[in-house]
């Protein structure tokens, strides 16, 4: 089968089988192109001319208890990734302003850690109606939640709760021992099960196979979050990740569009990675089926500029999509 009639076929609501992932693995020269071509027709009948642009600020950083392999602000490790507590709302909301001037639609307030203290929840809580009343969509990734707080962030004017799964379920004991697949999926069920908008997707180029690429866009498939965040390793010294190098932009394309395909209808946005793998072609995603970007920096690495971001979008011909 050709790209092009797979891609007929996922419009027509069809699933794609493992045969048809091999092909896009083992994809090369002109194949890609094709494959990444019909990935965006795909993602233009869904999503058309516009692109989701997001920005996150890193509002607690460090000591975090958790042992992910790749992580700069595990404690498990020793990195010069920044450590600070929860920031005051002054500078939180300084940020999120520079943000909707520079284009982003979201804006979302990150922290380390497994999760807040009370102390902190009630911080977030407070900040999360004044960044919606800025004109922004609020969104907040805090780590595992419970229902009940689920619910009281939602009653704060939450308009999306970000928590990847990182990886599929049977990578996953490869990467971190701390806590369980079961946490995260079940944070995720709980943000969906509230009527959030749910943001949760993973981080590739660990070692991960394929196949399980394929597992893990089959796990939020099932349960069913708008958005798919795709990061891309940038190695960081002092952790096991360290010597795993770094993606190149051809196995980065078949991957956004491997999502695009198995994840039709669903916001694909390329978070962090980005300028490591793609370089002075920040865009280029956006040919692959991904329908957003995030913006500005990221945790602990630098993003693109955002004027020059938003310079090569409109060069596209594409949108930011407005809040």
């Amino acid at each position: 089968m050709t790209f092009s009639r797979l891609a007929d076929a996922v419009l027509n609501g069809a699933d794609i089988t493992d045969k048809d992932i091999l092909m896009i693995a083992h994809a090369k020269g002109d194949s890609v192109e094709e494959l990444c071509a019909q990935a965006s027709r795909i993602r233009e009948h869904f999503f058309g001319k516009t692109v989701s642009l997001c920005s996150i600020i890193n509002a607690k950083s460090g000591t975090c208890s958790e042992d992910c392999a790749f992580c700069a602000q595990s404690g498990h490790y020793q990195t010069s990734s920044p450590k600070y507590a929860f920031l005051d709302e002054e500078q939180i909301l300084t940020a999120a302003k520079a943000m909707k001037e520079a284009g982003a639609a979201r804006f979302a307030v990150v922290t380390s850690g497994k999760g807040l203290t009370d102390a902190d929840f009630e911080k977030l809580l407070s900040v999360i109606g004044k960044i919606r009343a800025m004109g922004l969509l609020a969104d907040a990734s805090v780590g595992l939640l419970t229902p009940e707080r689920v619910s009281a962030l939602k009653d704060a004017g939450l308009c999306a709760y970000h928590h990847n799964l990182e990886t599929s379920r049977s990578f996953f004991p490869q990467i971190c021992t701390t806590h369980s697949y079961d946490d995260d999926v079940n944070t995720v069920r709980a943000a969906v099960d509230a009527g959030l908008y749910v943001c949760s997707g993973g981080l590739f180029g660990l070692g991960e196979s394929w196949e399980q690429r394929a597992e893990l866009a089959r796990t939020l498939a099932e349960l069913k979050v708008q958005s798919v965040p795709v990061n891309f390793l940038s190695p960081i010294p002092g952790t096991p990740m360290q010597t795993r190098p770094i993606m190149s932009a051809e196995e980065a394309c078949k991957i956004i569009a491997l999502l695009r395909f198995m994840l039709p209808e669903k916001h694909i946005r390329i978070c962090g990675g980005r300028p490591a793998v793609f370089g002075k072609d920040r865009v280029r995603p956006l040919l692959c089926g991904a329908s957003g970007l995030m913006i500005g920096d990221y945790l602990t690495t630098k993003g693109n500029e955002t004027d020059a971001d938003l310079k090569d979008i409109l060069a596209l011909g594409l949108s930011p999509e407005q809040a």
